[in-house]
């Protein structure tokens, strides 16, 4: 029955807002068997009616094959729903994870699910809010699931309460928990879809990084056993009674400086989405930046996956309200 006004939903809100845990909760945790719920599905209330039906017709009619064909079926059915309370008793959820995007795209939410107690887990469903995976763990082993989370925000988001269900063996009736993983999950900001060209820096001069592939002459220094004869610069060497070789250098290129005071002009949010774009073009095109940020420190100058991640971190992380 279909109540009006969306008190139906509104009444199973309430109900899973009053289901364990409560609260973010520390990973790993098993899933302890007073807070597996279980009812029966459709088909479970079909087959005890129809179980029931034929227990009153046997006894009505005093036909024990009937009688014992009912009282079997019956067994069955309660048989299942233990074999659904323990597909989930003693389950174990180690971890939660999922790799930063951008804000606006999925985000994959992966959680590592394992068994210790020798017991196969079959059919189990994972949802989050309208997303469901399905895994399957045989005895003493562990399995990984993983959930698309839409984004739509920069910044920390709630991994949220997350339900673990199944119907197997039989499908009469369905078992759940509930956990909720204290791990925040990063968002990055959305960077700029047609950013300007990268700013032409104001900071230094990249200098030369000492490269035996290098083209650019460094300096010279004393021979060294091993050292390529091709390195060897005789006319100093004769000059000065000993060998000496040349070192060489890679050239580094100019080091930008993207300075979040130079975007002024542009509101909040378009000018952290400037820097987050800027950011993705540095990397593409092999450059080190220095990111500088309102009443932080600066962060490098650097290049490569980790600067990345520490210079979108700070950008995410951002207050709402311009500082």
């Amino acid at each position: 029955m279909r109540l009006p006004g969306g008190a139906g939903e509104r009444i199973r809100a309430l109900l899973r807002a009053l289901e364990p845990p409560r609260a973010p909760e520390a990973l790993p945790l098993a899933v302890d068997r007073r807070r597996v719920y279980v009812l029966p599905t459709g088909f479970g209330l079909f087959y005890t009616v129809l179980v029931l039906a034929m227990l009153l017709g046997a006894l009505n009619y005093n036909n024990n094959p009937a009688l014992l064909l009912a009282l079997l079926l019956g067994a069955s059915g309660l048989a299942s729903l233990i074999a659904t309370h323990l597909q989930l008793s003693g389950l174990r959820v180690e971890a939660v994870s999922a790799e930063p995007v951008p804000a606006g795209q999925t985000l994959a939410l992966r959680l590592a699910l394992s068994s210790r107690d020798g017991r196969a887990r079959r059919g189990l469903r994972i949802d989050r809010e309208g997303t469901e995976a399905w895994a399957a763990i045989a005895g003493n082993d562990s399995a990984e699931v993983v959930l698309p989370v839409a984004t739509t925000r920069r910044g920390w988001l709630e991994a949220g309460r997350i339900r673990i269900s199944t119907t197997q063996p039989l499908g009469l009736v369905r078992g759940w928990s509930r956990i909720w993983p204290r791990q925040r999950l990063l968002v990055y900001p959305r960077p700029e879809a047609s950013p300007p060209p990268l700013p032409d820096s104001a900071g230094t001069l990249g200098r030369g990084r000492p490269d035996p592939l290098g083209e650019e002459p460094h300096q010279l220094r004393a021979y060294r056993a091993g050292d390529p004869p091709r390195t060897i610069a005789w006319k100093h060497s004769a000059r000065r009674d000993t060998l000496v070789v040349r070192e060489f250098e890679r050239a580094e290129g100019r080091e930008l400086v993207l300075d979040w005071r130079d975007l002024s002009a542009l509101a909040l949010e378009p000018r952290i989405s400037r820097l987050a774009a800027w950011i993705d073009q540095a990397e593409r095109e092999g450059r080190r930046y220095r990111l500088r940020l309102p009443a932080q420190d600066d962060i490098g100058p650097g290049q490569g996956p980790e600067h990345r991640h520490a210079c979108l971190r700070a950008l995410a992380l951002l207050p709402d309200a311009a500082p």
